[in-house]
């Protein structure tokens, strides 16, 4: 995947849009962050702090891209907006909806400066509906909330990432989504496209395992479905120490290797039985015998055929073997570590530029790109258009 040839003017801040478009700068896209005159993006001074001095977040999901702050309630640094979409294929923005249209950078509008744009908005909950314009971070209320109700009612197997970060994170993942098929599609020759995401949609589509049951009448709860504890064989068991580990034997045959392993033979025909007191019989058996040993030293006796596997911490996920031999974890000599981009290619960029741009750092090189001369760029800067 190289997009070295594609310019993203991202209007985003924080976690889901930066996140989008920081997928796509790994893949060679030159993403424009266009920021505020004031403070720019927020996440800039959310701690905690890197070695660079800005926000972790921001030195997470903004390497590789520039930096042009444009007051865009200004008529100055609107036009400068529409000189530089005139030159980039991606517009995307990540205001309520009606905001765009009140700036006057909405797709209706650019697309008179650039016929062939591909410009996607992303949002909580879409363009549309009656929630339309309700803030994203209460993304919690729908969608996200019965989704995340699935897993067992256990406060120590509860989702270690809130709702929201789900909705933001899916939502940024399925915006790049979008943004490279719109620009597949212009290459099929349909012209440009407006693509309008939903975070609360994303999350909803995250459902599939539970929809269908929602779907036809049924109402599942937590313990009532095939992935999210009915089945002994498939749960998560605190081990001695108060660690977890995760038995994930749905095919008869991990569970004989399991039973067999372990050495309860005796579990063997109770694969599949639906009657509630052999399962709650073989899961008390489950939970004594994990309960009997550490969660290294099961880790360490049982083969992969058995399906346990660790509940890692966040520290030990970054450290784990299995991401360093993917070198999903970038630890560059010059700049903070960090979860690189998630898939392996033969035609990647064979290297990534890990710096961060200051606010406003490529604001001159940008304008001067479009056009605008020493003197122009003065004067926007000293009308407040431009910083």
């Amino acid at each position: 995947m190289q997009l070295d040839s594609v310019r993203i003017l991202d209007l985003s801040r924080l976690l889901p849009g930066p996140y989008a478009t920081q997928l796509l700068a790994d893949a060679g896209a030159d993403v424009v962050k266009v920021e505020d005159t004031d403070t720019g993006d927020y996440a800039r001074h959310t701690p905690p702090m890197t070695e660079r001095d800005v926000g972790a977040l921001f030195d997470s999901v903004n390497r590789g891209k520039r930096s042009i702050a444009l007051d865009l309630k200004s008529g100055a640094g609107r036009t400068a907006f529409y000189r530089l979409v005139e030159e980039a294929d991606v517009v995307f923005e990540q205001f309520r909806p009606g905001v765009a249209e009140r700036l006057e950078i909405d797709y209706e509008t650019l697309t008179e400066y650039n016929e062939d744009l591909v410009y996607c908005s992303l949002s909580g909950y879409g363009q549309t509906g009656p929630d339309a314009e309700r803030a994203g971070h209460d993304l919690n209320y729908i969608g996200v909330a019965g989704l995340l109700d699935m897993t067992r009612e256990n406060e120590s197997m509860a989702p270690q990432i809130p709702g929201y970060q789900i909705g933001d994170l899916g939502g940024g993942l399925f915006a790049a989504f979008s943004i490279v098929g719109g620009l597949l599609s212009r290459e099929l020759g349909n012209g440009g496209e407006y693509v309008d995401v939903a975070m609360t949609d994303v999350v909803a589509s995250f459902s599939q395992a539970i929809s269908f049951e929602a779907l036809t009448g049924d109402d599942p709860r937590p313990g009532e479905t095939a992935l999210t504890g009915k089945f002994p064989w498939y749960d998560v068991y605190e081990t001695a120490g108060g660690r977890y580990v995760t038995l994930a034997a749905l095919e008869p045959k991990f569970w004989t290797a399991f039973c067999e392993e372990v050495g309860r033979e005796e579990l063997l025909d109770a694969h599949g039985t639906d009657d509630p007191a052999e399962l709650a019989a073989v899961r008390e058996e489950l939970e004594a015998l994990f309960a009997s040993r550490s969660r290294d030293a099961w880790l360490e006796d049982l083969s992969d055929e058995t399906m346990v596997g660790p509940v890692c911490t966040p520290a030990e996920t970054v450290e784990h073997p299995q991401l360093e031999a993917r070198e999903l974890i970038e630890r560059p000599d010059d700049a903070p570590p960090r979860v690189g981009f998630p898939a392996m290619g033969t035609n990647a960029p064979e290297s990534r530029d890990e710096s961060v741009p200051e606010h406003g750092e490529h604001t001159d090189e940008l304008l001067a790109s479009v056009g605008y001369d020493e003197s122009e760029r003065d004067a926007l800067r000293e009308s407040g258009a431009v910083r």
